[in-house]
This record gives structure tokens, sequence and C-alpha cells, in this order.
């Protein structure tokens, strides 16, 4: 399983609200911990779905057997595009949430992590372990969906 590459030197790009942290507000050094070995395994795991989407759209699991169908199959290579489209749109999704995850362990570093974005308030430990990327509090999410 291959493991991702972790630039902790970026500029996370969530902004949190000056003035709306304080210095104790915060997840423990332990409840970090916790969350980064969440992060790191839905990471590895996305790493490696992301690394077969990338085989399949190169053809490199193909066993050579294109050459030995009629070439007059519209119906079917159509179906063939159709699906290396809809895989190709995976790959990108799978791709954008491997850098959100990226971000979140960079938050981790910077000790930011589980601050929400809008209000600077924490994030309910619920939340973070079902969607460890997030960088608002559900509140934040639907008053900014309206």
């Amino acid at each position: 399983m291959k493991k991702a590459n972790i630039n902790t030197t970026q500029i996370d790009a969530v902004n949190i609200p000056s003035g709306a942290v304080s210095k104790n507000t915060g997840y423990s050094d332990e409840e970090l911990k916790e969350f980064k070995q969440i992060i790191v395994s839905k990471l590895d795991e996305a790493v490696s779905h992301y690394s077969f989407l990338k085989e399949t759209l190169s053809g490199a699991n193909d066993h050579g057997t294109d050459d030995t169908s009629p070439t007059f199959k519209l119906l079917e290579d159509a179906s063939d595009v159709s699906s290396k489209e809809e895989t190709a749109l995976h790959a990108i999704r799978i791709q954008k949430f491997i850098e959100q995850l990226q971000n979140a362990l960079i938050r981790i570093e910077n000790k930011t992590y589980g601050i929400c974005s809008v209000s600077g308030k924490l994030i309910p430990k619920e939340r973070l372990k079902s969607v460890p990327h997030t960088t608002k509090s559900l509140d934040a999410k639907i008053d900014g969906t309206k």
C-alpha cells in the first residue's frame, strides 16, 4: 500500500476567523493523535483506491484482448467510453478527498484541527470522526447551503 506524501510546510487553505480562537480552544494532543489515526487510515485506503483507478484508466490491468474483438461494435465502444469517463470522475473525487485528508493532517500538526473555519468554535468529535476532513461545524455547513 502506498503512503501519501504530506507536505507539512504547506499553508492550510482553511481560514479561521481572527480572534475567534482562544489559547485554550482546541483538542488535546491525545485527541489529535486519535483523529490522526482515523485520517491516516482513510488516507491509506483512498490512496490505494486512487492507484487502482489510475491503473484501470491506463489499461495496466488489461489482458490485451482489445485486438481480438470485432472493430465495429459502436454500442460497446460508447459504453466503454462512458465507463472510462465515470472512472475518471471518480478518480478526480478521490484525488480531492486525498488532498482534503492531507490538509487535515496539516491542521493537526498546526493544532488547528477541529476548529470551525466559520465560527472558530470546536467541531464536535462525532462529526470529526465521521467526516475527518471537515473544516466546518454542522451549523456552519447548513447555514452555508442556504
